[in-house]
């Protein structure tokens, strides 16, 4: 009998560097994607998925995260005696109940491998998720959802893949594909970040899985991998042939926003699609490119 998926793990530890100097004071998942930071986008598709308990693996001056999704009485107080209920119904999809919101920390940046066995104690011994703020999914169906109505057929572990340029294969975890039906891929192996002339194949890992809790065995040997940092993606290869282990083609589009062009273009794109501002940001655009 497979087991529901309750937890979810956000590995939040990074500097994010790439952003700076935006992210001097401020954790690069609060930055802005239209009108909700990136954390809560991935909250937000955690919660669409069914998931009952977020852990948060964080570093030092990420507070604003903690405080993001707590309850701010002041701020409800003032907006109910102004009759503000269209933001009090905002300020609500903020909120994770008591008990429901969990943090630890990682004390050094060793890696997603080693963020996500900081949250072993939390997780415990069960099936979890784990999504990562920087890949957001522009999707009729929330990417997570898609993952979990495929788990629930095969089981096992299961990560959310899409096919990149052969030349850009250096940049991701690629997996070893033993046999594709076009949705799910059964893997046979998975490679971080291979050269192109070396990898098995084009179809990249992004940032959404289903682990078994058997991951944090594995994660336990704290192996240096790729760029001197402990992978997760390593741990994952070695469950694959004694666990079910599958690559999900979803549906969606993907924006890698932890590249400032590709932020950029996740802003986009989220606002084009926004039921109240996406005709307005089009003729904006039009504007600025000229058309």
């Amino acid at each position: 009998m497979k087991r529901r998926i309750r937890k979810a793990v956000f590995p939040v530890a990074g500097l994010g560097t790439r952003f700076l100097p935006a992210t001097k004071a401020m954790p690069k998942e609060m930055l802005t994607l239209v009108d909700r930071p990136l954390i809560q986008h991935a909250v937000d598709e955690a919660r669409a998925a069914g998931i009952e308990q977020f852990i948060f693996v964080n570093s030092r001056g990420k507070g604003a995260l903690e405080d993001h999704f707590d309850n701010n009485n002041d701020l409800k107080r003032t907006l109910e005696a102004k009759g503000k209920t269209a933001a009090l119904e905002l300020l609500k999809t903020t909120d994770i109940d008591s008990g429901q919101l969990l943090f630890t920390r990682q004390r050094e940046p060793l890696g997603l491998g080693h963020a996500v066995w900081c949250a072993r104690h939390l997780v415990g011994n069960e099936p979890f998720a784990i999504l990562l703020a920087d890949d957001v999914v522009l999707a009729e169906k929330p990417c997570l959802a898609q993952m979990m109505e495929a788990y629930d057929e095969v089981g096992g572990n299961m990560v959310a893949v899409v096919d990149v340029p052969r030349e850009q294969t250096n940049r991701y975890g690629i997996l070893d594909v033993e046999s594709d039906d076009g949705r799910l891929a059964k893997v046979r192996g998975l490679v971080e970040k291979p050269e192109p002339a070396q990898a098995p194949s084009t179809l990249s890992v992004i940032g959404r899985y289903i682990l078994q809790p058997e991951i944090f065995y594995e994660l336990e040997a704290k192996q240096v991998g790729a760029g001197g940092e402990i992978q997760l993606t390593d741990s994952m290869a070695r469950l694959i042939g004694k666990q079910a282990f599958h690559g999900l083609r979803y549906k969606g589009t993907r924006y890698d926003c932890g590249d400032k062009v590709g932020f950029i273009e996740a802003n986009v794109a989220f606002a084009l699609a926004h039921p109240e501002m996406g005709d307005a940001v089009r003729t904006a655009l039009q504007k600025i490119i000229g058309k």
